[in-house]
């Protein structure tokens, strides 16, 4: 028996839709859920992406991930609230409310999500991306209450992500914070002499290991 089933839904925004896919447990399901999107306009069927929801369905996390081209952050931040808003969304809860996580690229504010959906308990996973390119971005981070688990996912060797300078951030941080460094790995998370499938592995086990010990 299959874990998890999927459903291609569309999200209304605005005069367009946004494309999205539901990931559903079969089995035994958590109260936590996880939405996904690709912090730097990526499509929903990034690989990375589809392996996390995939392991996060299987593992009973309810999980919906979208595609959001724009890179405009008002725009994005509009598109993330339709997608938490949406009937397609709601009609899947059979439970109360889910706690969130958000998983985004570095290259975007958190607090911007954060003013939009605040009246839940979030949960923060950044994947990758630039943590010092611009002095807001840390400095919202650093603004995170302590009550506010976060996780850095990074490849060692990214030459986006300055090991020195998120390290540094994550002891000024006030939130509950911790870095899963992928040994080897790039910005892509691609580890020479090791198959995309063992890294993903690596890192989706990483991750729901870290959404359990949050998880409410």
């Amino acid at each position: 028996m299959d874990k998890f089933y999927e459903e291609a839904v569309k999200v209304p925004f605005g005069a367009k839709h946004l494309d999205a896919v539901l990931c559903v447990p079969t089995g035994s399901v958590t109260r936590s859920g996880v939405i996904l999107t690709h912090g730097a306009g990526g499509d929903m069927n990034f690989c990375h992406l589809v392996s996390l929801a995939h392991s996060l369905a299987s593992s009973g996390f309810l999980c919906l991930r979208f595609t959001c081209k724009g890179l405009n952050l008002v725009y994005r931040v509009r598109a993330y609230h339709a997608v938490w808003v949406s009937k397609c969304l709601s009609s899947a809860l059979w439970f109360n409310m889910i706690n969130l996580v958000i998983i985004a690229s570095c290259n975007v504010s958190p607090q911007e999500y954060l003013k939009s959906l605040q009246r839940f308990t979030l949960k923060h996973i950044f994947v990758g991306g630039q943590t010092q390119a611009h002095q807001q971005r840390s400095a919202d981070l650093r603004g995170l209450p302590e009550h506010m688990p976060v996780l850095f996912v990074s490849g060692s060797e990214d030459n986006m992500c300055d090991r020195v300078l998120l390290q540094r951030l994550v002891k000024e941080m006030k939130a509950q914070s911790e870095v899963f460094w992928l040994n080897g790995g790039n910005h892509g998370l691609r580890v020479p002499g090791r198959t995309e499938e063992s890294i993903l592995e690596d890192v989706n086990s990483r991750v729901i290991t870290w959404m359990r010990k949050w998880a409410a």
